[in-house]
């Protein structure tokens, strides 16, 4: 804390960081305050460039045990290394599950590094002057950080350099200067990430600030850096955040406020742990917050001041001074007119200001009517109405913006079926309506030369079109999927065995959505794929099986009726390879389950046994043929009425 007519006194947390990780996921922002110093040009990312900043790439070694970060200047950002995001984002860190962008109003956040290891390195400088007579000068930047934790030796860890140079007087600004080197237990105010990597703990530890106090540095030059680097091994990863706000100042959000506002709510910069507000003697606390209430204002002039204490010291204590003004100005600002398509939103207003109120009229058809830039998707062309003000309520002031708005009709038409049987004579006709280019496309893919308003489809598959008119809008129809069936052929099933007075189910193909039987004779459902036959004599049905898109296929099926249940074998087989009665195989009727079959030859060798093969005998024995000669065969059954059949013969093989 700093004291009435005493300098600033800094103290330094020592950085012993005893932790396991692999290299830091940095996330580092300067806070952007109400204030009367504008930042040095593009240290904010606000152009959504690299401007004015320096990128590094390089790689990392551990020689003589000593780790040493190699970089040289890439010449510009370099792919998945040096990568801008949109504060229009709403993505997280994979691992900390905080946002990738700096949650202090910023319009943009880098990335520095990746996830991928290989012993690379990455950097990012800014170098500036602070202006001549600024004795009161200081920027605060804000860093989350995520190790991958290999517990290597502390000098093959990988490693976060954070670094505030006097260049003019060649010094190092100590307390905005450290390295996190993971090495031993967890480091304080981190927690693990319930994602792994390589089977690796991942730690995190989520935004904190650091105050880079550049007091008595008038005219002088400095360069902030921040290098990032894998373990020496190669196979860890690490990668950062950065993003810096638009205005340089230790005034405070609310210190400058409108002479009309009720009240003023002055607020610190974000990410420190404690906060104690005092008078500007020292001689009252006057809160221990993060922001402080002023109702009514104090008189214009009062100065007071807040202690910071960083998180778990990471960086060093401070004190900030603020004088309450009555000079803020605020200007509305809605953006410019711009064209929505479809009720697709798209953004309006402004990056939001800290310490000001925002309020968006008609409320209808916007993201959020509270928000400084939210989305509109209007149905008709609206002019939205923003109101800003400052958060005590004055300042009120008012801008316009129109959204116009263009609707393309993206239903899509159907002339005939979505699904037929190509013998039928059906077909499906698509149309859209009239726009001024039509694109076709099927399974989302262009179809070369399909323009117009109509498509007869040939094919099946999903088929849609890309619309688009002459206000720029382009949108998607709804997808039609059109199936084009060709009827299968019929087939005759296996000979059904059935015994009189025992139901024998029959089964059907099961392709199709509908069958019918013919005729109906001893069947229990001519309309079931699985009916029932109770018959008495020997039938010949056939099988109508209709799809979905209405193809007709014909089976047919024989059942064979028998007066007994019993197992069935033929007195004889020719094994000619000619496909007719080229096995000895058992016919059982009646039969829920065949136990065993089996042949013998002449001096009661076993030659077959059907469990080895369900064909049948083919007439060989061990690959070669056998002559003419008669055979003996036992078989035995479980029948459908629970009786075990026990049954042997004799059978001719016949050469």
């Amino acid at each position: 804390m700093r004291l009435p007519r005493e300098t600033h006194r800094r103290r330094n947390f020592p950085f012993h960081f005893h932790a396991q990780f692999l290299l830091p996921v940095i996330y580092t922002c300067l806070f952007s305050v109400q204030s009367f110093s504008q930042c040095p040009p593009n240290i904010d990312f606000e152009t959504g460039t690299f401007a004015n900043w320096t990128c590094y790439t390089g790689n990392v070694s551990a020689a003589g045990g000593v780790n040493t970060i190699f970089l040289t200047q890439s010449g510009g950002p370099v792919p998945n290394q040096h990568t801008m995001y949109s504060n229009t984002t709403n993505e997280v860190d994979y691992f900390g599950g905080f946002p990738v962008n700096c949650p202090n109003g910023s319009g943009y956040s880098i990335k520095l590094g990746n996830n991928t290891g290989g012993g690379q390195a990455e950097g990012i400088s800014y170098e500036f002057t602070i202006p001549a007579g600024r004795d009161l000068y200081s920027l605060i930047y804000h860093y989350a950080v995520v190790f991958q934790d290999p517990g290597h030796e502390i000098f093959q860890q990988p490693r976060l350099e954070i670094e505030a140079l006097n260049v003019t007087d060649n010094t190092i600004i100590h307390c905005s200067s450290f390295t996190f080197i993971p090495f031993g237990s967890i480091l304080p105010g981190f927690f693990i990430s319930s994602f792994q990597q390589d089977t690796t703990d991942v730690w995190c530890k989520d935004w904190s600030a650091v105050s880079m106090n550049l007091d008595n540095n008038a005219g002088k030059t400095i360069r902030i850096t921040f290098k990032t680097g894998d373990c020496t091994f190669t196979r860890h990863f690490g990668y950062a955040y950065i993003d810096v706000n638009s205005e340089c100042s230790s005034e405070f959000v609310g210190a400058t406020y409108c002479p009309d506002d009720a009240f003023i709510n002055v607020t610190a910069p974000f990410g420190y742990q404690n906060y104690t507000w005092f008078n500007n003697t020292f001689t009252q606390t006057l809160g221990n917050s993060q922001s402080i209430i002023f109702n009514p204002p104090p008189p214009v002039g009062t100065v007071i001041a807040v202690e910071v204490v960083p998180y778990n010291g990471y960086g060093c204590l401070d004190t900030l001074f603020a004088q309450l003004i009555d000079t803020l100005t605020v200007r509305s600002y809605a953006g410019r007119d711009t064209l929505s398509c479809n009720q697709n939103p798209v953004p309006i207003g402004a990056i939001p200001k800290p310490g000001l109120i925002y309020s968006w009229s008609p409320a209808a058809g916007l993201s959020d009517p509270n928000s400084a830039n939210p989305r509109a998707g209007p149905l008709v062309k609206t002019t939205y109405i923003l109101t800003t003000s400052s958060a005590g309520g004055g300042c009120a002031t008012t801008d316009t913006v129109v959204v116009d708005a263009s609707i393309i009709d993206t239903t899509i038409g159907v002339i005939g079926k979505l699904s037929y049987c190509i013998t039928s004579g059906d077909s499906a006709l698509l149309f859209v309506q009239p726009t001024n280019n039509i694109q076709w496309l099927k399974d989302n893919f262009p179809i070369n030369g399909q323009n117009d308003l109509r498509y007869r489809v040939t094919q099946s598959g999903n088929y849609r079109a890309i619309l688009s008119n002459d206000r720029g809008c382009t949108a998607l129809t709804q997808e039609k999927t059109v199936t084009i069936e060709t009827p299968r052929p019929g087939i005759t099933y296996p000979i059904e065995y059935a015994v009189v007075n025992y139901p024998q189910q029959l089964k059907a193909r099961t392709f199709g959505v509908g069958v019918e039987w013919t005729p109906p004779t001893f069947l229990s459902s001519t309309s079931s794929f699985v009916p029932f036959f109770n018959g008495t004599t020997d039938k010949l049905y056939t099988i109508e099986i209709e799809t979905a898109a209405g193809c007709i296929t014909v089976d047919t099926q024989l059942v064979k009726v028998f007066k007994e249940v019993k197992i069935y074998v033929p007195s004889g087989f020719t094994p000619n390879q000619d496909g007719l009665n080229d096995h000895l195989k058992p016919i059982p009727v009646g039969i829920k389950e065949l136990k065993y079959f089996r042949v013998y030859n002449r001096w009661g060798q076993l030659v077959f046994d059907m469990k080895d093969d369900p064909k049948g005998w083919n007439g060989m024995i061990k690959g070669k043929p056998q002559s003419t000669q008669v055979v003996v065969w036992m078989a035995e059954g479980i029948g459908i009425n629970n009786v075990v059949y026990k049954q042997k013969g004799t059978c001719v093989l016949i050469r």
